[in-house]
């Protein structure tokens, strides 16, 4: 079983470590299943969640391994962003690596011992990662709460997919974005494939993909894979304050506003239209709605609630 550890003072914050452990039988069956025979110990605490004034940020926390995606790290952070889903005091959600990277992808090391071990295992079990990572990707898109990607360092491999799959994307002066799959004779997962050429164009995510070339934090702004570039001294003050914007902000609202653009894309103007007029009427039901005409009638700056 998952266990969770809750460490709550009084109003302090609240520190939630996902830590999945696993009694020995467990731990055999599933590293047949997906993890290699030598692969990073499943104990480990690869994530941290603080909650903090209606803001969750969970931490990626392998840093002497640039964060380097493992199971582990997977199985955390899906049950992290479905706590942060259900938890109505939660109202953004902040993504960040520890140490020198946001995260430098998948576990070369890892993959390599599977691989060594036996290579029809090592097939099957990459097969069941994407899938289970895909999931995430997808639980991040779709939940109704906005989410910022603070980066720096390496963004590579499945750090640049999960990058997309948030809202907005910070990045500090010295992020720099790799979609590095080719380097190790990949293609790539994470909805890279799906959502790079939608954010770039296809000729230059052909070209990211094809050649695995450095993409600085500038470049990336301008091709509109980030929204701000931050110098390292302001970086963590600017996702604090982007954070609280979003988290006093009207959250009914903004959740529909998501669901709305996330999924223009795959509509007609017809369908989009009628999805539009049923997120307005959602929206109009909501208490932040009244107080937000309120205000304005009254001549005030809104208090909104989240509800």
């Amino acid at each position: 079983m998952a266990r969770r550890t809750h460490l709550l003072d009084g109003n302090a914050p609240t520190y939630l470590i996902i830590s999945r452990t696993f009694d020995r039988a467990a731990r055999r069956v599933r590293a047949s299943l997906i993890n290699g025979p030598e692969e990073t110990d499943l104990s480990e605490q690869h994530l941290t969640l603080e909650t903090r004034g209606g803001i969750a940020t969970l931490a990626l926390n392998r840093p002497e391994a640039l964060n380097a995606l493992s199971p582990a790290m997977t199985d955390a952070l899906i049950d992290a962003t479905q706590e942060c889903e259900r938890n109505p005091e939660i109202r953004c959600v902040v993504l960040r690596g520890a140490g020198r990277a946001f995260m430098a992808g998948g576990d070369v090391k890892g993959l390599h011992a599977s691989l060594s071990a036996d290579a029809e295992a090592h097939v099957r079990r990459m097969e069941m990662r994407v899938i289970r990572a895909h999931q995430l990707i997808s639980q991040l898109r779709r939940m109704p709460k906005p989410v910022i990607a603070a980066v720096h360092g390496a963004v590579a491999g499945f750090g640049v997919g999960l990058s997309m799959a948030a809202d907005v994307v910070v990045a500090r002066e010295d992020a720099f974005f790799l979609v590095a799959y080719r380097h190790i004779g990949l293609t790539a997962d994470a909805g890279v494939t799906h959502f790079l050429p939608r954010i770039v164009g296809e000729r230059k995510a052909l070209e990211m993909s094809l050649f695995g070339e450095r993409c600085p934090a500038e470049e990336a702004l301008r091709l509109g894979m980030v929204n701000w570039v931050v110098p390292t001294a302001g970086f963590d003050a600017f996702v604090r304050d982007k954070a609280a914007a979003l988290a006093a902000g009207p959250s009914v609202a903004l959740g529909h506003v998501k669901a709305l653009i996330r999924g223009s894309l795959d509509r007609s103007w017809d369908e989009q239209s009628h999805r539009e007029a049923e997120g307005i009427a959602a929206a109009s039901r909501s208490h932040d709605h009244l107080e937000g005409v309120t205000a304005f009638v009254e001549k005030r700056a809104a208090v909104f609630v989240g509800r």
